[in-house]
């Protein structure tokens, strides 16, 4: 009946069966040299990939925080820039005040150097003018003299001589 039902179906069995050894002997092989080989390098792919991606997260964590570093190390030399130039200024207005104080003083030396010059050169010409007084003086006793030598004395001379440098 068996046999009659799958006549009639149109199936023969001995066809059927080497068919059926057939198709499990092809998918044995299929899975063996294709489908495990294919599933395999599907995986070292997806592997593969996984890993680059990690790396490249790794690699974008690693930008940013090279881009923090930098963008630190410039504000550090931002900051150590503006220390600099506030203490050159700070330097130059010492160095300014020290020039001023300086010159200041070279100022009041010239000044007391001045007076003193100019106190000597008024000592000198008193005592040019004190003494061109004394010999003018000895001269109008001379002629004095000449017309009346009894009046002649020397101390009369030196008194003469003192009373024009107390004058002056």
């Amino acid at each position: 009946m068996e046999n009659e039902l799958l006549f009639q179906l149109g199936i023969n069995w001995k066809l059927f069966l080497s068919q059926a050894i057939n198709f499990f002997i092809l998918l044995v092989v299929l899975t063996f040299f294709v489908y495990k080989p294919l599933i395999k390098v599907i995986k070292e792919r997806n592997q593969k990939i996984k890993t680059g991606l990690d790396k490249a997260e790794e690699a974008t964590a690693r930008l940013k925080e090279i881009d923090n570093i930098g963008k630190e190390k410039i504000k550090e030399a931002e900051q150590k820039g503006i220390e600099m130039i506030k203490e050159t200024e700070n330097r130059a207005k010492i160095l300014d005040k020290e020039n001023i104080e300086k010159l200041e003083k070279k100022q009041k030396e010239a000044q007391e150097l001045l007076k003193k010059s100019i106190l000597k050169q008024q000592e000198e010409a008193k005592n040019k003018v004190l003494t061109e007084a004394g010999e003018l003086i000895k001269k109008v006793i001379i002629k004095t003299v000449e017309l009346k030598p009894e009046a002649i004395d020397e101390a009369l001379i030196k008194k003469a001589v003192l009373e024009v440098k107390d004058e002056k």
